[in-house]
């Protein structure tokens, strides 16, 4: 009876013996607890004629003894007699016929009683529940029918035998991986706001922590300055001393600027995995996907190199060739006297490498708001923009120069996905023959 608490369709037959008390039977029990309202109930009572003389069964099959929405129905199987002697069902169901026709105490009852009238009972009352849950049945199909679809879409069609149909699949999942990738780069989807965040966030505090402060500290440009001079003291201005100070201190943006570019590659690394997960038709390919994975990768290491050049180059520009108006503009130093003059007076003063180390700093800085500016647009054109792009071009090209073996090859189905769709396809093609069978039959 579990069963039947779980299915609230089911039609239950309630058999019990007509020479035993009702209240007593098992079946009516078990039914009264699954079904208190006797709605989906139909009492069976079997062995009327093994009752004792002078008694019958009509206040239960007459509904007073024990009341159910449905009808109850009397039914007078082979004896042990007739199973001995073999009687077929058909003399059986004769017998009961002439049983219930003949009886004083059923005949009136006689056109409602017997196996046949049951079967004929049971068949009318599961055609007409069947007929009222048609409707939600049909939904629940087609509903299914939609599911299973959707989910063969997903799995995608079995791949062709033709070479230029497969070239053709391999290069449609190359363009859906593709658009998966310019969407996390563009904003459709979330990652790509991960580079803005390099830009403005890790490289202004990498230039933050550089040691500029000990580079042009007191002592530092003391030394820096005097080894510059050798053995001749600077006249009116040391300006190899100012060009080493300059050069060293721009050098420490080398590290920084790498580092950007390093960080940007590893968030498009990152995207190109995050894509690939995300690209549903590539899952059923296992090695075109992570083929496709490596030539992306390979692509994103080219555009690294060549961003790195970049970058430096931009560096190594800015200590290539000093803005030499920014110094024609620094306060001249003067004599004691208020005379400009080529003056040695005091050169070796403290406040006279002060003002070196703070027009270094000055001019450094200059160059170190450029680099903010410049790095970042140097990495977006030679490793974002490459990569929205031109990601796959190398790709292209190697997969338009494969044979048919070898792009049969990379279209090797995972098992699992191939069986998942095989039992999918079945599914669809037993839930669409069911859809039409019902839809054959006349419901009026």
């Amino acid at each position: 009876m579990e069963f039947v608490h779980m299915q609230p369709n089911c039609i239950i037959l309630a058999i019990s013996p007509a020479n035993q008390d009702i209240a007593t039977s098992d079946a009516i029990k078990l039914s009264r607890e699954v079904d208190p309202m006797g709605e989906r109930t139909f009492g069976v009572l079997t062995k009327l004629d093994l009752m004792d003389k002078g008694t019958n069964a009509l206040d239960v099959l007459e509904g007073r003894s024990y009341r159910l929405q449905q009808p109850w129905v009397g039914v007078v199987n082979r004896s042990q007699a007739d199973i001995n002697r073999s009687v077929d069902m058909i003399l059986a169901r004769q017998k009961e016929k002439e049983y219930f026709a003949t009886s004083p105490d059923y005949g009136h009852l006689a056109s409602k009683m017997g196996s046949e009238y049951l079967a004929k009972l049971l068949s009318k009352h599961l055609e007409s529940v069947i007929r009222a849950r048609i409707p939600s049945i049909t939904s629940l199909i087609n509903k299914t029918i939609e599911e299973l679809e959707s989910e063969l879409d997903h799995l995608g069609r079995p791949v062709a035998i033709d070479a230029g149909a497969q070239l053709y699949t391999i290069l449609d999942l190359c363009r859906a991986f593709d658009r998966i990738f310019k969407e996390h780069l563009e904003g459709g989807r979330p990652g790509g706001d991960r580079i803005y965040g390099v830009f403005d966030n890790q490289l202004p505090a990498a230039l933050r922590k550089l040691p500029l402060d000990r580079h042009l500290s007191m002592q530092n440009v003391r030394k820096v300055v005097s080894e510059a001079d050798g053995y001749q003291p600077h006249l009116i201005a040391p300006e190899q001393g100012y060009r080493r100070l300059i050069e060293g201190a721009l050098n420490y943006f080398r590290g920084p600027s790498e580092a950007t570019v390093d960080a940007v590659h590893f968030v498009l690394k990152e995207l190109v995995r995050k894509s690939m997960e995300e690209c549903q038709e590539l899952k059923r390919f296992p090695t075109l996907q992570s083929t496709i994975a490596a030539a992306a990768n390979e692509a994103l290491e080219r555009f690294r190199e060549d961003s790195k050049k970049t970058v430096i180059r931009l560096v190594d520009m800015e200590a290539s060739y000093l803005t030499v108006e920014f110094f024609r503009r620094l306060p001249q130093e003067v004599e004691k006297g208020g005379n400009p003059a080529a003056t040695t007076v005091d050169r070796y003063s403290e406040g006279h490498f002060r003002r070196i180390g703070s027009n270094v700093s000055s001019y450094v800085n200059m160059v170190l708001e450029t680099l903010k500016n410049s790095v970042p647009k140097a990495v977006v054109y030679c490793q974002v923009k490459e990569a929205k792009q031109s990601l796959l071009n190398h790709f292209y090209t190697y997969i338009g120069k494969k044979e048919g073996k070898q792009l049969v090859d990379l279209l090797d189905e995972d098992p699992a996905l191939m069986e998942r769709r095989l039992q999918c396809a079945k599914r669809l093609e037993l839930y669409k023959k069911s859809r039409d069978e019902i839809d054959s039959v006349s419901w009026v």
